[in-house]
């Protein structure tokens, strides 16, 4: 159910033993909060009636111009399997889109030190989920290390291997969307 917090309240504690109680905040087409829901129930709906609520994409590129892409495990609900974003995850109530961007690189890759650039917020539509995603990208080389349960592995892709494998059921639906709407873009800042 839908509650309308009005101040907003302190976020709960975060991680993975804390996912099925997770709150997120429900956000309407301009960002702005209007209320808190858990995850599970923003994910139940139909796509009519989803409540939009906030997410955040770090996509990792390096000066050769390949992306790095986590293969995600088998323990994740949507999508085991498949090559997504290099980071991933919901805002959580009370907390700023950078504060999960840093938690949510810390958790999957154990990345901390990146200087994030902004690159846009967009609203994706799946069968059962609507998300404004805040997409952040960091250019370099890094040492990343995947955390093995939410994360099963991690590589650098060239925009050959990621076109060439476009449409087969190698990545996430979420990826394709993204990658085809800012690949420009994120190549605009090597």
């Amino acid at each position: 159910m839908i509650e309308l917090i009005y101040p907003l309240e302190p976020a709960p504690l975060a991680g993975p033993e804390a996912l099925a109680s997770e709150t997120v905040p429900v956000v309407d087409e301009n960002g702005m909060v209007i209320g808190r829901a858990s995850r599970e129930f923003c994910h139940g709906q139909s796509s009519e009636t989803s409540l939009l609520h906030p997410v955040v994409h770090l996509q990792i590129v390096d000066r050769y111009s390949r992306f790095f892409l986590q293969h995600r495990s088998e323990n994740k609900e949507t999508f085991p399997g498949r090559w997504d974003t290099a980071v991933g995850g919901h805002v959580a109530y009370g907390e700023y889109y950078q504060e999960a961007l840093f938690r949510e690189a810390g958790e999957e890759l154990g990345f901390y030190d990146f200087n994030p650039q902004y690159l846009d917020n967009y609203i994706y539509q799946a069968e059962n989920d609507r998300e404004m995603i805040g997409l952040y990208v960091a250019v370099g080389s890094f040492d990343l290390h995947p955390d093995n349960y939410e994360v099963s592995e991690g590589r650098y892709w060239s925009l050959e291997e990621i076109d060439a494998n476009l449409g087969k059921d190698v990545f996430t639906p979420e990826f394709e969307n993204e990658y085809l709407l800012y690949k420009e873009q994120i190549l605009a800042l090597l």
